[in-house]
């Protein structure tokens, strides 16, 4: 009896402390869609005092008591509750070794560092936004140390967004890559037979590029009782519940692919926040399970789908309808080729397939040469200019081209990125895997997805947090990750595409 009251607190708790991050995240996507710039310093006090209050509900000697209990009684616990008691005490152990103020003030710091990054990408000023990256990397090496105090800063950090991630698995991930993909890059660049984008240059009004993204959320099967689609400097999807998915996305008058990609790839992650299990709702587990799987699902629907010939062919009509002008001429194999068209260029969430997870590198050695080596904030575009150079060939312009372009930093969300670039290759293996079941090409011709929603979501959706990155790619494709099948389906699309 005692215990089922224990539980019974433990659900009332859950849904108090998923209240606090409501209105937390609530105010952070206000702040990026909608508020004016005026009132930035109001919201990082407002932000400072709630994070204070959802700290001290954290540490709390009662939920602390609570955790120890439900744990050692976890043989009794059904699956749900006894995964979410596990989770939560490994969370609580580790905020409870962080200074309420170092909470504080980073959630303070975070809104500053957005605001004025926003502000110094539109002016391409650097300056404007050094002493708030400045800070915000102390900040993170302070974090670092209070929770893991005799660990590697910069594996602790790779472990907040992919646990058990460390720098020993992902360099051998990463030089496979590079040894695979740039040889297939500078041959794809030499070769004769590249594909016309002409087309895809022009104007493409706004209002029509709104009724595109409209189209392609509906073919993908979005609920838009529960998902809303805004604009914002740089794309994202936030979820407060599955009931509550908002995705944005930034239009450009000159270039119709960045939307349309940015929609199906947000998308993507907003299906995964939509089909998690009902039984999850207002539980610390009812959202993707990690950074990376999460990204695997985006990648999926962006490229693996988005991109393939049956898609295309599916949506060029439309395209042609709302742009007939810029589309004369043109035939779905054509926009085929050319959304699929690979040359290294500079920014990433625009960067095609084959040359995406280089940019990805880029970042990654840099956030190693920031926490290990102590590369200064100084140095920072100057070696993010060499390096673009080196593994891209290509010049940057500017600082909004390149040091500005993303917003993680400014959240302080460093170790991040390479959960970009793994879940790229988790998507390859899982897609392998669903087509030897749905017929992709049939769902594409009949503009149904709903066979694509239903397994993904019987595999990986549904279960949220509840199984472990591992358990959920074991379960899906009957092996561990294995990172051939990404390089593979690169190599082989690209190699068919240039005609090698």
């Amino acid at each position: 009896m005692e215990l089922n009251k224990t539980i019974q607190n433990f659900k009332e708790q859950q849904k108090k402390m998923h209240a606090f991050d409501h209105v937390m995240n609530l105010l952070t996507y206000d702040a990026a869609t909608g508020m004016p710039p005026g009132a930035s310093d109001t919201l990082s006090d407002t932000l400072a005092v709630m994070s204070g209050e959802s700290y001290r509900l954290t540490v709390s000697e009662e939920y602390k008591a609570m955790l120890k209990v439900l744990n050692e009684h976890k043989e009794e616990l059904d699956f749900q509750t006894r995964r979410e008691a596990e989770e939560l005490l490994e969370e609580q152990e580790k905020l409870a070794k962080v200074p309420e103020e170092e909470v504080v003030a980073a959630a303070k710091a975070q809104n500053e560092a957005n605001h004025y990054w926003e502000i110094a990408k539109n002016k391409n000023d650097y300056e404007l936004f050094k002493p708030y990256l400045a800070k915000l990397i102390e900040i993170q090496k302070r974090y670092a140390g209070y929770i893991n105090p005799d660990g590697d800063v910069y594996d602790t950090l790779l472990n907040e967004f992919e646990k058990g991630m460390t720098q020993k698995q992902m360099d051998p991930f990463f030089d496979d890559i590079k040894e695979k993909l740039v040889p297939l890059i500078a041959a794809v660049q030499k070769s004769s037979d590249k594909p016309d984008t002409s087309f895809l240059s022009g104007t493409f009004p706004i209002e029509k590029q709104k009724e595109l993204s409209a189209y392609v959320m509906d073919l993908m099967g979005i609920d838009k009782e529960r998902c809303i689609l805004r604009e914002t400097e740089h794309p994202f999807t936030t979820e407060f519940s599955k009931n509550d998915v908002r995705i944005t996305t930034k239009y450009k008058e000159d270039d119709l692919t960045s939307n349309l990609y940015s929609v199906i790839h947000e998308s993507g992650h907003a299906m995964y926040e939509l089909c998690v299990s009902d039984d999850l709702l207002h539980s610390a587990l009812g959202h993707g399970a990690t950074t990376a799987i999460h990204e695997s699902q985006s990648r999926l629907w962006e490229n693996y789908i988005g991109r393939s010939k049956a898609f295309c062919q599916l949506i060029f009509p439309k395209v042609k309808e709302l742009f007939p002008e810029q589309m004369e001429g043109v035939i779905a194999e054509d926009f085929y080729r050319a959304v699929n068209v690979a040359r290294p260029s500079l920014i990433r969430t625009e960067a095609d397939e084959l040359t995406y997870s280089l940019h990805v590198l880029i970042r990654y050695e840099m956030e190693k040469k920031i926490f290990n080596e102590g590369l200064s904030v100084d140095d920072l575009p100057a070696e993010w200019n060499r390096l673009y150079k080196e593994y891209l060939g290509v010049d940057v312009p500017d600082d909004t081209q390149g040091i500005l372009q993303d917003a993680h930093w400014a959240g302080g969300a460093f170790g991040y990125f390479p959960s970009y670039a793994l879940g790229t290759a988790y998507s390859a293996q899982i897609m392998k895997y669903l087509k030897e079941v749905v017929d992709l090409e049939k769902c594409c011709f009949e503009g149904d997805f709903a066979p694509v929603r239903e397994w993904l979501t019987d595999r990986i959706y549904k279960h949220g947090m509840l199984l472990t990155a591992e358990e959920l790619i074991e379960n899906t494709c009957h092996e561990k990750f294995d990172p051939n099948y990404y390089t593979k389906y690169l190599t082989d699309k690209f190699t068919r595409l240039y005609r090698l």
